[in-house]
């Protein structure tokens, strides 16, 4: 005698809910610094230069 056949269920599963941003970076992983020259008084240049998020070293998702 065959077995019964079990109804084909769907699973379903919950979305991972999207982690929050990193409030240093704003999520994108990076920081811009302004460029200063000069030995004594740093002037502040018009220039930028990018560099890693050290809160969230460059993923963009805040700290547990």
């Amino acid at each position: 005698m065959p077995a019964a056949k079990k109804s084909a269920t769907r699973r379903t599963t919950k979305p991972k809910p999207e982690p929050a941003k990193c409030p240093d970076c704003d999520g994108k992983g990076e920081t811009t610094e302004t460029v200063r020259v000069g030995a004594r008084k740093g002037r502040a240049t018009d220039n930028h230069q990018t560099a890693l998020c050290l809160t969230c070293w460059g993923t963009g998702h805040a700290a547990d």
